[in-house]
């Protein structure tokens, strides 16, 4: 048994100085790496504010960001990786919480905190409800002013 479990150098320099490496594996395309402030899929960092979601398959990790771009890694022996995603994505959101905004939807509202310290709020409407619309984002504004007042964020 070892006693220490060192980050190969290979791992080390493939993240930014700043992150501390809370684990890895190696897949067939190169290393997932988990940090406190990211997550590293072959040369791709994504902060962990920006990732919405993991899904996890018999054949490696799916990471849906919240602007609901995909991103694939292979990973067929993935460690703790799985359980390090999971814990990373729910410790960046600060608040989420669904709001009605008339009879045919409502919005959830979600707070994350970023590498800097700032709380980036998102929305995210139910199906069949269009972004786009002007009275809704009139009134999801509202409804984030209130979430805002109530949580004192």
């Amino acid at each position: 048994m070892r006693l220490f479990n060192r980050t190969p150098p290979e791992v080390r320099a493939a993240v930014e100085a700043a992150d501390r490496v809370l684990t890895y594996a190696q897949g067939p395309d190169g290393y997932v790496v988990v940090t406190d402030r990211a997550l590293y899929l072959g040369g791709t960092r994504l902060a962990w504010f920006t990732v919405d979601r993991g899904v996890w398959d018999e054949e490696g990790l799916t990471v849906v960001t919240t602007d609901g771009r995909e991103h694939r890694a292979r990973l067929p022996e993935p460690g703790r990786v799985p359980e390090a995603v999971r814990e990373r994505v729910v410790a960046s959101i600060v608040v989420s919480q669904y709001v009605p905004l008339d009879v045919r939807g409502g919005v959830r509202l979600v707070a994350r905190k970023a590498e800097d310290d700032r709380m980036v709020w998102e929305f995210a409407f139910d199906a069949g409800l269009d972004p786009q619309d002007p009275g809704l984002r009139a009134l999801a504004e509202q409804a984030l002013e209130g979430v805002r007042r109530s949580f004192g964020v």
